[in-house]
């Protein structure tokens, strides 16, 4: 099923919300509803309660541990997000693999661990955003593994591996759940039979997608339709307004921002460069998010010839993502979301490869905004990393 075989209604006004249910492969498979609006999706997120966890015995002889002890220069006080990938130790035990994001993360002190030489624990203050799907247990009774990532040591892989974290699991503070509505919908069968109290069929993961003016699904949020109230629709006729509560993570809605972007792509995927340039940091990251690069295909993609960066708005990451993307594939693409994915890109895939010359103008702009932006496992700036990550997959950079 396509969304643009669903979106028509023959009403007034557009549809511009899918409620559908998705098959194994994550592909719609089943319409629920179609909704004029939506209220209460997009929420600026209150702060992450701070919390002090331990990693436990992490090799000190990882980019982690160098960091924070000062090994290779000043000690790294400042980590920013940092992502855990937690998985079972044992191979023949199973288990979910878990992904948790430490959020302004802060090193709070470090020593050697305990009868183990050559490893450290390393105390963190950091706002916790849990892996909702796992409700905070272990991912098995045994032995874990724990990847510790932080994009600002290293955007490109894990940058150390500890045995063991304190303080990580057991129950958090429910947040405060502001309702979702769905406004104006015509619901389908499966919607009403759970809106009568009935199983409404095989839900499967329910997904609200947003849609833009012509039917294309922009992009899209997990919803739980545990509990769902009706009443008459605000837009009238025969329509019904929906009220979703516990529907949606607060910490997973988009922010106010965002919501000033949508209505941007709601007209269709843009076709003018540097309509992103006047958003803020959040309204750049929504604006990255929808993006697009098409079908991946390692074996596609045309090298050679010149390519224009236009840098006078690149002054943060998502800046310089947005205004690469736009000179190689045009508005509206990406050609990476970060630098890992840069790096993928470049190796084949969309429809430029390398060797070809990027000719980037204006680039003290980026150069002197991401100064203080240090990835500090390469001891430069963000700038001069995706600088080198190009030419080192042979894309000729001329700075201008």
């Amino acid at each position: 099923m396509r969304s643009e075989e669903v979106a028509a209604w023959g009403r007034e006004f557009p549809v511009r919300y899918l409620v559908v249910r998705e098959d194994e492969d994550g592909d719609p498979e089943e319409l629920w509803a179609r909704c004029a609006d939506v209220e209460g999706l997009f929420v600026d997120r209150p702060p992450l309660p701070r919390e002090v966890l331990t990693l436990r015995g992490c090799a000190a002889d990882s980019a982690l541990a160098r960091a924070v002890t000062g090994v290779d220069g000043e000690p790294v006080r400042l980590l920013g997000v940092v992502g855990l990938t937690i998985r079972p130790g044992d191979s023949a035990v199973w288990g979910p693999v878990q992904f948790w994001d430490l959020e302004e993360t802060a090193v709070l002190a470090h020593r050697p661990t305990p009868g183990e030489p050559g490893r450290v624990d390393i105390v963190l203050g950091a706002g916790v955003r849990e892996d909702r799907e796992c409700y905070g247990r272990k991912p098995s009774s045994g032995p874990v593994e724990i990847e510790v990532w932080a994009e600002s040591l290293d955007p490109l892989g894990p940058v150390a591996e500890c045995r063991a974290i304190d303080g990580l699991f057991g129950e958090r503070r429910e947040l405060p759940d502001e309702p979702v509505q769905l406004l104006g919908c015509e619901a389908a069968e499966p919607l009403l039979d759970r809106l009568r109290g009935g199983p409404g069929g095989d839900a499967g993961e329910i997904w609200l997608s947003a849609l833009d003016r012509n039917g294309r699904t922009m992009t899209g949020r997990r919803l739980d339709l545990s509990t769902v109230t009706a009443r008459p629709s605000v837009f009238g006729g025969t329509l019904i307004d929906v009220i979703v509560t516990g529907g949606l993570d607060p910490y997973d809605r988009p922010p106010r921002a965002a919501r000033a972007v949508r209505e941007v792509w709601f007209e269709g995927v843009p076709s003018t460069p540097n309509q992103w340039a006047g958003f803020d940091a959040e309204g750049r990251s929504e604006w990255l998010d929808l993006t697009h690069v098409g079908r991946y295909d390692p074996q596609a993609g045309r090298s050679g010839g010149t390519y224009h960066l236009d840098g006078r708005h690149a002054t943060d990451r998502k800046g310089v993502l947005l205004a690469l993307g736009e000179a190689l594939l045009g508005p509206g693409a990406n050609y990476g979301r970060c630098l890992d994915s840069v790096q993928d890109y470049l190796c084949g895939g969309p429809e430029v490869v390398p060797p070809f010359t990027l000719v980037w103008h204006d680039a003290e702009i980026a150069r002197g905004a991401l100064a203080g932006d240090v990835l500090h496992h390469r001891g430069e700036s963000y700038f001069d990393a995706i600088v080198e990550l190009l030419q080192e997959y042979r894309v000729t950079v001329q700075l201008r």
